[in-house]
């Protein structure tokens, strides 16, 4: 697993008149973390389906290591890029051990069966997202939860040179959030995350893109895009920022009306 660049330019989608994403550009340089955060509806999810190559750009660019993604054959493409979606299916009557191991189908040939090497990036990629308990556990009788940890471990068994996750701290508990995150930090490989939990969000990720509406509208090291000005005019929130003592990275603490807030 090496990470790789990522470099979406001028990119567009539409859905009849209405620009989902509008003329968005953004770089990942091998290794870092980038966030995606913005309000509900504000284009995250699509911009990302347009980077795992679900969703065909109107107009613009996704280039992963120079090359154009919707150009790649299929199967490079899934050798360099792994996604975690919201709200996958869980109706697969398979076994978690059987799920994870399907991140492996793009380094096989058809019908090859799993090698002592698939089998312990298996066991890994489980042992890291606290999960190896499941291994034989039904994947349609998991909670949420557990599911989303299942998902995440078949990414990291695809040995991606660029993760992209969508919200992949849904259904978690507090110590699973962190632990997922750290276990992301930790990759040789760059990620692309969307995050709706903006403290996660500057503690884990070396920069930051801000959506409204489709558009970039801010962008940059945590502790420069995170402002109450920001936070007001694009979330409509106020909000104190704060530098963690111990963390350095930005604190968001929302106030409610009846603690001075002004919305």
């Amino acid at each position: 697993m090496t990470a790789a660049d990522l470099h979406v330019e001028g990119v567009t989608l539409t859905a009849g008149a209405r620009r989902l994403v509008d003329d968005v550009s953004l770089t990942a340089r091998a290794g870092e973390t980038i966030g995606l955060v913005g309000p509900n509806g504000s284009g995250k999810s699509t911009l990302l389906r347009a980077v795992y190559r679900v969703l065909r750009p109107d107009a613009g660019t996704v280039r992963v290591d120079g090359a154009d993604a919707w150009s790649l054959p299929v199967r490079r493409l899934a050798r360099t890029v792994a996604a975690v979606v919201q709200d996958a299916g869980a109706d697969v009557d398979l076994t978690v051990g059987e799920v994870v191991a399907m991140g492996r189908a793009p380094h096989k040939r058809l019908l090859a069966g799993d090698t002592a090497e698939d089998a312990a990036l298996i066991e890994a990629a489980l042992t890291s997202v606290d999960a190896a308990d499941l291994v034989h556990r039904p994947f349609d009788h998991l909670s949420g939860g557990e599911r989303q940890r299942v998902l995440i471990a078949r990414a990291l068994t695809q040995q991606p040179s660029l993760l992209v996750l969508d919200e992949p701290t849904n259904h978690l508990d507090i110590r699973h959030q962190l632990e997922i995150l750290s276990a992301l930090r930790r990759l040789p490989a760059t990620v692309l995350v969307a995050l709706h939990d903006l403290n996660l969000a500057a503690h884990y990720c070396d920069r930051l893109y801000v959506l409204r509406e489709g558009q970039v509208v801010a962008s940059g090291p945590p502790g420069e895009v995170l402002t109450p000005q920001l936070l007001s005019e694009v979330y409509e929130v106020t909000a104190e920022v704060a530098v963690h003592p111990r963390t350095r990275r930005p604190q968001v603490t929302y106030l409610t009306s009846d603690e001075g807030g002004l919305r």
